[in-house]
C-alpha cells in the first residue's frame, strides 16, 4: 500500500481537510501497513536504493547461517555463478576413482568399475572375463593381474556385453606369480584401447 498522507488544509480550521474519521483512518491503515511488515520480519527489497542499511544481531546470525548470496573468496569465487581457479584442485581433493586401489575378488566374471578406483588388483583363479562398468570417455584405467600359474585367460565385456577391445601390444601370461600391468582407455561407451606389458 502506498502512503496514506492525510490533507490538513489550507488554513488552519477552513474546512477543507479530511474529515477526523477519515484522518484517523488512515492514520490505522499506514500503522497497519508497518506493523504487518515487522511482523513477517522482510525487507523486500534494497537493490537500486542508497543508504545504510543496519542489522541487529538477529540479522547478523541469519546471515552468517543462510549467506544470502554471499561473495566467496579464496579458490572458489564468485556470488551467484561459482568460479574455481585454476590450479587449485589438489590430489587430496579429487575423487576417489582417480587416486585408490581396488582389490577385485577372483571369479569367473569380475567387475571393473570405472567409477570406484584408479587401480585394480586381480589373482584370478579360473578363466576370467573382465567385465568394465560405468565406463568414462577418455579415462585411463590400470589393471595388475598376478598369474596364477593355471594357464587361465582373460576376455572382454562392457556392461555384461561383448564391445569393441582393441588390444595394442602383449598378451597376459597366466605363468605363477608373473606380474601383468593392463593400461585400459576408453574411447567410447562401447569401445576400448588396451596394451598388457610384464616386468622386464
Amino acid at each position: 500500500m502506498a502512503q496514506q498522507t492525510i490533507n490538513i488544509g489550507t488554513t488552519a480550521n477552513d474546512g477543507t481537510g479530511d474529515p477526523l474519521r477519515t484522518a484517523f483512518d488512515k492514520i490505522n491503515d499506514n500503522f497497519t501497513e508497518l506493523y504487518n511488515d515487522e511482523t513477517t520480519a522482510e525487507v523486500n527489497s534494497v537493490n537500486g536504493l542508497t543508504g545504510t542499511v543496519t542489522l541487529d544481531t538477529d540479522d547478523i546470525a541469519e546471515g552468517l547461517v543462510n549467506a544470502y548470496n554471499a561473495n566467496h573468496t579464496g579458490d572458489v569465487t564468485g556470488s551467484s555463478a561459482l568460479t574455481i581457479s585454476n590450479n587449485v584442485v589438489s590430489y587430496e581433493k579429487i575423487d576417489n576413482e582417480f587416486k585408490t586401489s581396488s582389490a577385485l575378488s577372483a571369479g569367473a566374471s569380475v567387475d571393473v568399475d570405472f567409477d570406484s578406483a584408479q587401480v585394480f588388483t586381480l589373482t584370478p583363479n579360473q578363466n576370467t572375463t573382465l567385465n568394465v562398468t560405468n565406463p568414462k570417455v577418455g579415462m585411463t584405467k590400470c589393471i595388475v593381474v598376478t598369474g596364477a600359474g593355471g594357464a587361465y585367460t582373460l576376455v572382454w565385456t562392457v556392461g555384461g556385453s561383448s564391445g569393441t577391445f582393441n588390444l595394442i601390444a602383449g598378451e597376459y601370461d597366466d605363468t605363477s606369480s608373473t606380474k601383468n600391468f593392463i593400461q585400459i582407455i576408453c574411447v567410447s561407451s562401447t569401445e576400448f584401447w588396451y596394451s598388457i606389458s610384464q616386468i622386464a
